[in-house]
């Protein structure tokens, strides 16, 4: 059982995982200001601004540095981690996205065109980031990083 205790008040991952409900958390709203709807569904989804991802990572790189500072093998694997995700976010995750609206397109299209219905597939085309989604996840994960180590867990 304490096992269960320490994993919860584990204040990396607590602040890790507060970056990230902040990040959905704005992310719906954004989305909301943007496409003049609400879609509670963006609360779990990939893509969008800002980064979910990039605020996470950064989030964890950030308190591992704040915590162990920044000559530790702690942060150095946390900045390494957070390289690559948000890294991969801008990439190849963006790229990704791009061809699913490029393939949902020409699905419709063929359908359009022809009397043949291809099986009913929609494939998700938010799930990759701009860098500027990604550089306001960075951003965000900071200064939740920050919040927590100075006032959280002062």
């Amino acid at each position: 059982m304490d096992y269960i205790l320490d994993f919860l008040s584990n204040k990396f991952f607590l602040t890790a995982m507060a970056s990230w409900t902040v990040a959905q958390v704005l992310k719906v709203f954004i989305h909301a200001i943007v496409n003049k709807t609400w879609d509670i569904t963006r609360l779990f989804g990939d893509g969008g601004m800002p980064s979910g991802h990039s605020a996470t990572v950064s989030s964890l790189a950030t308190i591992s540095g704040l915590t162990y500072g920044l000559g530790s093998f702690e942060f150095a694997i946390c900045s390494i981690l957070a390289i690559i995700v948000c890294h991969d976010a801008m990439g190849v995750r963006r790229e990704a996205g791009k061809h699913a609206k490029l393939l949902n397109i020409l699905v419709d299209s063929y359908e359009n065109f022809s009397k043949n219905e291809l099986p009913e597939v929609m494939l998700k085309e938010f799930v990759g980031h701009t860098p500027l989604q990604v550089t306001t996840g960075i951003i965000l994960g900071i200064l939740c990083a920050c919040g927590m180590h100075f006032i959280v867990f002062a």
